[in-house]
């Protein structure tokens, strides 16, 4: 019994020792080092990095940011710091710079891949990270950033029609029932995080929907009824091919498939992929897929 209390004791001034590290960070001195707002999630703190200043078309489709072009950078408390996650799209030309600039900041890289196939420009996404002082890290990231690339950092100019959030022309009821889970609209897109029943871990730190860890699936209108859709969906090795597989089978185009982390265990694959067709039926069958993988049931 004192052996057990003893133990309630340590974990208990562990996860206060936490706590306190967390509270430690000042977390507007990293804001203003990013020159961005967080989102907050828990503990983690996201910042997105939307490739607005692109004019990105593929198949026809003029690709709006929140659909395949939102960059984002991450930070969750760690060990009295931070660890860091991102996520950013470049040009290809900005793909080396970029890269010197952050390895000379002692970030890491962790892939360079593309997401979708034939667009124009074609773009790519460079997944980054790090550990240790937030302000520092964010320093880095938007030096980087603002000297090797054209990602905008000013806020947009502000009007009356600009203020007001895009109407997104779908039938979005039909598309959560169908979906199994509730969209969130988001610069024009309708947007799933859709987390794995088990997430990875990365470094000791769990890798949760914040931090890149979640089944993401995009729609985006596209006259009719019909959406663009593209994402990512997060698996094991062994889910790989069921997914796809299920996905060629709904008439949802394979992208790409690779790795966006380092050292997480399990071993994580990322399945990228593009439609553009009826929204439901697009809806049903990115649901089909999903039931292919070990995805948290809503």
């Amino acid at each position: 019994m004192k052996q057990s209390l003893t133990l309630l004791a340590l974990g208990t001034a562990l996860l206060l020792s936490q706590a306190a590290r967390a509270d430690a960070i000042d977390w507007k001195k990293v804001d203003a080092a990013l020159g961005k707002t967080a989102t907050v999630s828990g503990e983690v703190h996201r910042y997105g990095l939307p490739r607005s200043d692109l004019h990105v078309t593929l198949d026809g489709v003029a690709i709006k940011p929140a659909l395949a072009l939102g960059g984002w950078v991450a930070f969750a408390p760690m060990q009295g710091e931070a660890m860091l996650m991102g996520d950013l799209v470049l040009l290809d030309t900005e793909i080396t710079p970029v890269m010197t600039k952050l390895l000379d900041s002692g970030l890491d890289i962790s892939a360079i891949h593309n997401h979708v196939l034939r667009a124009s420009p074609a773009t790519f996404y460079m997944h980054v990270a790090g550990h240790g002082d937030p302000e520092k890290m964010a320093t880095a990231i938007r030096a980087a950033l603002s000297s090797a690339s054209k990602t905008p950092f000013d806020p947009p100019a502000t009007t009356a029609t600009a203020t007001a959030a895009p109407a997104i022309d779908l039938d979005t009821a039909g598309i959560d029932a169908a979906m199994g889970a509730k969209g969130t609209a988001n610069g024009g897109v309708y947007q799933y995080g859709i987390p794995r029943r088990d997430p990875a871990k990365e470094g000791g730190m769990q890798v949760n929907a914040a931090l890149g860890g979640a089944n993401a699936i995009n729609f985006q209108p596209t006259g009719g009824g019909k959406a663009a859709i593209t994402g990512d969906f997060l698996v094991t090795g062994n889910e790989v091919n069921p997914l796809i597989r299920a996905l060629r089978a709904g008439d949802i185009e394979v992208t790409a498939i690779h790795s966006h982390m380092l050292a997480e265990e399990p071993r994580m694959f990322f399945v990228h992929f593009w439609a553009n067709d009826d929204a439901l039926k697009l809806a049903r069958n990115v649901r089909a897929a999903l039931d292919k993988t070990a995805v948290a049931q809503h």
